[in-house]
């Protein structure tokens, strides 16, 4: 048994099980725990009952399957009647929660229970009555200003997944002190098949549980009025697009729609909801392979960009044509095109205020400086940056446009959140404008190279999965604080930044955190944190360099690497 010793470690994992299964309202779960329980597998026990699920970057996220640390039904029921105990303790007992899911085989039923629960509580629910994009439940929350939100999604995870995010009466994600306070309400309550739950609510059956109509009449009317100039004329491009088997297809033709761009076809065989996603390895458009299918319809079609969402329709990638195939868009490519696009397509010359991840490229605070904006970085996560740009919208700044390099972007003040759907828009927009001028987004990108310096990004990860995964990673950390190297990959390190401290000198976006910024001569830099949402510890490298693009790439990518190997990782 890796990670404890000695029977009674054994016997107290046995103890937990049983007690967990006594309080499981789903035989299936009762029954897969049961198993292990009898198999005597003390591995597979402690992954399951080893620890429980905690608030990451993005909620709490887990395969499904049965114990404290999967995502199952009594997981849920007792995340939601924590977060209800939370909402009554802060006086918004009895107020509304908007409630959203995912296309995943469990989505549905993890939905139908945290809605049985909120209702039972008091509280009013308004639910979408099918699966919805992630951007959507959060603009419906702000739309009609809703106590909290949940939305039960694994966003881009493997399909073994699934998820459980909450959005505050901000709506947005949670951040400190808000998550801790939930989990400490979600250790009190009691076995899930003692918690309060009302059957049906989903079906219609309950009157505090009713169905959201409108909404996104409403989100894109709210897109089109921030856009505000003209749509695009003859210029529009033909676009190829996939929902990866998510769910944002019918939103974003809708959206694309709307905004004048009509030229679109989408891969059918991605199109539906399917939480098997059978046609990719990996349901994230960042991984291998998952753009191939669009890129190749892209071909067929002459399309002038391939575009994709992630699962729940929160997370936005592009690969443009070129003589040999097709170039996929990193995201802060991405970032800094559409930050340049926005601020020169509706940016009011001072004032306006552009944020991303810090984990995400410098050369967003050039082009933000060119355009006389406010420039600011978060902590990874789009939870951070929406409430960076609300706490500067109260000293007179007005929030344009955010992103992460993780393919995650929000354009003006609509979504809370980082949105695919409100993305692919302006990206078609840009397109719409470059081909006016007969030019591509990839002329614009070198301009950008010219006025700002060529900047370059690549990331490299180590997974390392269960307890001693998430030791082994702690270590890596560890030694990494303690004998930083002084050259990474043949250039020297300057200094250094640990954000592990001095969290009380920062703005509230950057607390103490578990992130080691190498600062490099020339100024490139090279980064180290776990990752919030898997088992993984994360290296991000930024050059600023010359040469052709794709060598000075070459260079970010053996940056992140080096980081690893020096740390002992590799």
């Amino acid at each position: 048994m890796t990670g404890r010793s000695g029977s009674a470690a054994v016997q107290e994992l046995r103890d937990r099980a049983l007690n967990w299964i006594q309080g499981d309202p789903d035989p299936v779960t009762r029954a897969e725990l049961e198993a292990v329980v009898a198999s005597g597998d003390g591995d597979d026990l402690e992954s399951r009952m080893g620890s429980s699920l905690q608030f990451g970057t993005a909620g709490i996220r887990g395969a499904v399957g049965a114990g404290s640390a999967r995502m199952n039904r009594a997981v849920v029921i007792r995340t939601t009647a924590g977060l209800a105990s939370y909402l009554r303790a802060h006086g918004r007992g009895e107020g509304l929660v908007v409630l959203g899911y995912d296309g995943r085989s469990s989505s549905r039923q993890f939905a139908e229970d945290a809605a049985g629960v909120l209702a039972a509580a008091g509280f009013e629910v308004r639910y979408f009555e099918g699966t919805a994009p992630t951007p959507l439940v959060s603009f419906a929350a702000r739309h009609l200003g809703a106590a909290a939100a949940v939305v039960v999604t694994a966003s881009h995870n493997p399909p073994a997944d699934n998820g459980y995010k909450v959005y505050d009466a901000n709506s947005a994600q949670i951040i400190p002190p808000v998550d801790g306070e939930i989990a400490i309400a979600i250790k009190a309550v009691g076995p899930a098949n003692a918690v309060p739950r009302l059957e049906g609510a989903l079906e219609g059956a309950l009157e505090l549980a009713t169905p959201l109509v409108g909404i996104e009449e409403q989100y894109i009317a709210e897109m089109l009025v921030f856009r505000d100039p003209p749509a695009p004329g003859p210029s529009s491009p033909r676009i190829a697009y996939s929902a990866l088997h998510g769910v944002g297809g019918p939103l974003a033709l809708r959206a694309l729609a709307a905004g004048g761009h009509e030229s679109v076809v989408a891969v059918a065989e991605q199109f539906e909801p399917d939480g098997r996603f059978p046609t990719v390895a990996f349901p994230n458009p960042e991984e291998p392979g998952a753009m191939d299918m669009v890129e190749s319809l892209g071909t067929i079609e002459g399309a002038d960009i391939a575009i994709a969402n992630d699962p729940d329709a929160d997370r936005f990638a592009v690969s443009v044509p070129v003589a040999n195939g097709w170039r996929r868009l990193s995201g802060n490519e991405i970032g800094v095109l559409l930050a340049d696009f926005v601020l020169r397509r509706v940016g009011s010359a001072s004032g306006d205020l552009v944020i991303n991840s810090i984990v995400s490229s410098p050369m967003l605070g050039s082009v933000a400086a060119a355009h006389g904006a406010r420039f600011e970085q978060t902590l990874t996560g789009f939870k951070w940056i929406a409430n960076a740009a609300m706490d500067l919208e109260e000293d007179g700044f007005r929030f344009v446009f955010g992103y992460e390099e993780a393919l995650g972007f929000t354009v003006g003040p609509v979504v809370r959140d980082k949105d695919g759907i409100s993305a692919a828009v302006w990206f078609a927009d840009l397109v719409a404008a470059e081909a006016e001028q007969g030019r591509t987004v990839l002329d614009r990108l070198s301009d950008l190279w010219d006025e700002h310096g060529l900047w370059t990004s690549a990331q490299h990860s180590i997974k390392r999965a269960g307890n001693d995964g998430a030791m082994e990673i702690a270590a890596a950390m560890g030694r990494l604080r303690t004998a930083l190297p002084g050259v990474v990959e043949g250039r020297q390190v300057v200094g250094t930044t640990d954000f592990a401290e001095g969290g009380s000198d920062r703005p509230r976006w950057l607390p103490a955190t578990n992130l080691v910024v190498l600062h490099l001569e020339g100024g490139s830099r090279v980064l180290a944190r776990p990752s919030g949402t898997e088992p993984k510890l994360k290296f991000y490298a930024d050059v600023r360099g010359a040469g052709k693009p794709e060598e000075v790439a070459a260079e970010a990518a053996d940056l992140a690497r080096g980081l690893a190997v020096a740390i002992g990782l590799e």
